[in-house]
């Protein structure tokens, strides 16, 4: 038992578990608006994208959140006005914008001092967390909660049938940027934890799982936090024991609850056609 809780006794292990705990709730709520509404290339595109912000923020002095927090912004922003003003199909203007906003960064990059660790941009330095880092991502992390969790009918209506939800008196508007919004904002969270590129498995893969696991909203929430914690800490404690990073540990455990869950599905399916 004293062996089993060794990685418990390191102050870097606890703030790794600990972030997880505080960025894990939000991550997995959005991941299901994202699913359910076909926002899933949405959220890799704003995950790439915020590598110029947080390198212009890093010229400029001002904290690194913050640039990374408008570059999202930005991004979403123009992905849907390119698309509203085009012939173009969203998924084609998000490719186009996202990597060339991450070619942008990854040139602006090369121009900084090389005591700032692309790395750790990239990939995130989850073992590296500092108390600072924690409440960044806690404060975020509340807020969104407290948005998804209150509206919840009204993301939900929007994302199943704006139209709908417009006629119904919805402001369809507002929770259309808001729902951008608060996704950049959830990248920023995690920036410092899995990173730009590994965010993007958070922002999918629990309400993938949770939406072949469930048929109703509400345990499709559910279902999806304790999707993203459960793999989080596995993942975490495993990478200790493996000497491997965090992140892509995480990640690969997401992996392979998905297919679990798309096989149980699956044969689940299959034994309702068959016994019908």
């Amino acid at each position: 038992m004293e062996s089993l809780l060794l990685p418990l006794q390191f102050p870097f292990m606890q703030n790794a578990l600990l972030i997880l705990l505080l960025i894990g709730p939000a991550a997995a709520m959005l991941s299901c608006y994202l699913v359910l509404k076909g926002w899933s290339l949405m959220g890799d595109a704003t995950a790439h994208a915020v590598l110029p912000g947080v390198v212009l923020a890093y010229f400029a002095g001002i904290p690194l959140i913050i640039g990374a927090f408008l570059a999202g912004l930005i991004c979403a922003l123009s992905t849907g006005f390119i698309k509203d003003h085009s012939r173009i199909k969203q998924d084609t203007v998000m490719g186009v914008v996202f990597s060339g906003m991450f070619g942008l960064g990854v040139v602006l990059y090369t121009q900084i001092s090389a005591s700032v660790h692309l790395d750790h941009i990239l990939f995130g330095n989850m073992l590296g967390v500092s108390g600072e880092d924690l409440w960044t991502a806690g404060l975020i992390s509340a807020v969104v909660v407290l948005i998804l969790g209150v509206k919840w009918r009204d993301f939900l209506a929007h994302g199943f049938d704006p139209v709908q939800a417009k006629m119904i008196g919805l402001p369809v508007g507002w929770l259309h940027y808001g729902l951008l919004a608060i996704l950049s904002a959830t990248i920023v969270a995690m920036l410092s934890s899995v990173g730009i590129i590994l965010s993007v498995a958070y922002l999918i893969a629990p309400g993938a799982i949770a939406f072949l696991l469930t048929r109703r909203f509400l345990a499709m929430l559910w279902a999806s936090i304790l999707v993203a914690l459960l793999a989080g800490l596995a993942g975490t404690y495993l990478s200790f024991w493996l000497d491997s990073a965090p992140a892509p540990t995480i990640v690969l455990l997401m992996t392979g609850m998905f297919l679990v869950a798309l096989a149980w599905r699956n044969i689940r399916q299959g034994r309702i056609a068959a016994s019908g």
